[in-house]
């Protein structure tokens, strides 16, 4: 009985040992005129189709309520003011880019 707890606990302890694979959220946005597009995914290489992205003013006021397409994407019309866009993929997994970080591809 000794010997199979032995053989058992080897592997055992091996598996809990495995590091997390971890997926960090990724959010870029470009500009191109009047047009803004952000593409959101995973450190990973994974897209995020159907995350919510968010365009929110300084005053917290939502301005462009939406998702990323099926290609994990959003393109809106730059808004007028201070904005910032945020990726949010649940909780740990959200980014924020402010409008001044957001520039010419």
């Amino acid at each position: 009985m000794k010997q199979l707890m032995r053989r058992l606990a080897l592997p055992l302890l091996a598996l809990a040992a495995t590091p997390a694979l971890a997926h960090n959220p990724m959010c870029e946005c470009t500009e191109s005129g009047e047009q803004i597009t952000c593409k959101g995914g995973f450190s990973d290489g994974s897209g995020a189709p159907g995350v919510t992205l968010d365009v929110i003013g300084y005053d917290e006021q939502v301005l462009v309520a939406s998702k990323l397409g099926d290609d994990s994407t959003l393109t809106f019309k730059r808004p007028d003011g201070e904005f910032y866009v945020l990726f949010d993929a649940g909780p740990g997994h959200v980014v924020e880019v402010d409008h001044a970080d957001i520039g010419a591809p």
